[in-house]
């Protein structure tokens, strides 16, 4: 005797977002809305988006996390966090100023290809709102150490002095951040050795010897 054929029921057209992809956690609904961030801009990019392009309903979404705002303070947190350790770790407090220095140059530009979408977040803040203001402080206290640390460079006359520290210190990020511009993960550049490269040309120019 031949078995019924099941029943199958016409797809709704109306039917709900599907509950995501096998395999995201809070990290990988991070990432997407940082990349969605950065591609659309944080203000106008809403949590439908950010649903939408996980395949995730929103409810889903804020069971991981509460709100947009969230979202991008946990993204702006791990950029700061990270760029912070670097001035705690020893190569950064012991030795010579200049040494410091440029462990603190190299470090900096391996946290920014280590986390390259949330550090262009983070040089894109502009100041709208609480989260970005507070992130805005962090980033000026960090700035303000590393021109501690050129001026005790120059002091120990391990680099010319003859630059504002301050100066020399926006220069110098200038040039590892626009690393974000242009360095692309699995192109020809090699990110390991990146921060090396742009310390040597920077230092190189700064150096009295």
């Amino acid at each position: 005797m031949t078995a019924p054929e099941p029943v199958t029921t016409p797809a709704s057209t109306d039917a709900p977002a599907r509950r995501g992809r096998p395999g995201y956690d809070r990290e990988g609904l991070l990432a997407v809305a940082v990349q969605l961030f950065n591609e659309q801009g944080y203000d106008a990019t809403s949590v439908a988006d950010i649903a939408r392009r996980l395949g995730l309903t929103k409810s889903a979404l804020y069971h991981h996390f509460s709100s947009k705002q969230e979202l991008l303070a946990v993204a702006l947190d791990a950029a700061l966090g990270a760029l912070e350790a670097v001035l705690e770790q020893p190569g950064a407090r012991e030795g010579a100023a200049s040494d410091r220095l440029r462990f603190v140059l190299t470090g900096a530009t391996d946290v920014l290809v280590a986390q390259l979408p949330a550090v262009t977040l983070l040089l894109r803040v502009r100041g709208n709102g609480d989260v970005e203001r507070a992130a805005l402080e962090r980033r000026r206290v960090f700035d303000h150490r590393v021109t501690d640390l050129v001026a005790a460079a120059q002091a120990e006359g391990g680099v010319r002095d003859d630059v504002d520290a301050a100066v020399a210190a926006r220069l110098l990020f200038g040039m590892i951040n626009s690393v974000v511009e242009w360095y692309r993960p699995g192109g020809s550049v090699d990110g390991d050795r990146l921060g090396a490269d742009i310390v040597r040309i920077a230092l190189d120019g700064l150096r009295t010897d």
